[in-house]
Parts: C-alpha cells; structure tokens; sequence
C-alpha cells in the first residue's frame, strides 16, 4: 500500500467488485438480505476456488 488517496491501491477491490456484481447480480432480483449474504458468500468461494483466472 503506498498511502492515502493512491488509485492503484484501490483497483483490485474494484476489480473484484465489478465482476461481482457482473457475474452475480445483474438481472437477478433479490428478496431479502439474508439470501444476498448467503450468495455474495457462495460467489467468493466460487472466485477464489473455481473460477477461471
């Protein structure tokens, strides 16, 4: 981390983000906060364990 205000710090989670929110929950309605914890959880597992890279 290079310090405050540094854009480049910031792109992974940005990164990470975009995809989520591309692969995940575009086009999909969602009914309560609890089943969007469960699916933004089964996403990061499928990101770090099975996703193509």
């Amino acid at each position: 981390m290079s310090g405050k205000g540094n854009y480049l710090d910031n792109s992974p989670m940005e990164n990470f983000f975009g995809l989520l929110k591309q692969e995940m929950y575009y086009g999909e309605a969602l009914y309560s906060l609890e089943e969007l914890k469960k699916r933004i959880e089964k996403y990061i597992y499928y990101y770090y364990n099975k996703r193509i890279k």
